[in-house]
């Protein structure tokens, strides 16, 4: 079992999708502490906002398989798809979810204040997508870290 996990610590490429998503979830983090004077550590592991750490995560993938496998191999072409449907999703499904949780809560409140007695409801988040600048960043990130990661 020792060996297992030694093995999976050895793979470049999966610890370069790893730090690329911790680089970009600590910078999310930061970021929100400089912008809002607030330190929200929930940021630490949430979805939306600047930069998008799956993009960056995927693009780590993508990019350190191209280094290690060659841009010519399955695992790169794999990676890459991938990155591709993951980056489409978070700037369109999820950012079009996140704006549907914000209508939902408006209408929500519109009936509480017409006494309508609503029953307590889950939490919707609002922020689970990406505009095309958060995942570009993401993405930019995620393919220096990628590219990197595979030279240390």
């Amino acid at each position: 079992m020792a060996d297992f996990f030694w093995e999976l610590l050895q793979n470049r490429v999966l610890m370069a999708a790893a730090a690329g998503w911790l680089a970009a979830q600590v910078l999310k983090t930061l970021l929100v502490l400089i912008m809002e004077r607030e330190l929200r550590w929930e940021r630490l592991v949430g979805s939306g906002g600047m930069p998008s750490s799956h993009s960056a995560t995927v693009c780590a993938l993508a990019s350190s398989s191209a280094a290690v496998y060659g841009p010519g191999s399955g695992q790169f072409a794999i990676a890459a798809i991938v990155a591709f449907i993951v980056m489409y999703d978070a700037c369109n499904v999820r950012l079009e979810t996140g704006k549907q949780a914000i209508a939902i809560k408006e209408l929500q409140e519109l009936f509480r204040n017409m006494g309508e007695d609503l029953s307590a409801e889950e939490k919707l988040k609002e922020l689970v997508g990406h505009t095309l600048p958060q995942v570009l960043a993401g993405a930019l990130l995620g393919i220096l870290i990628g590219t990197a990661a595979v030279w240390v």
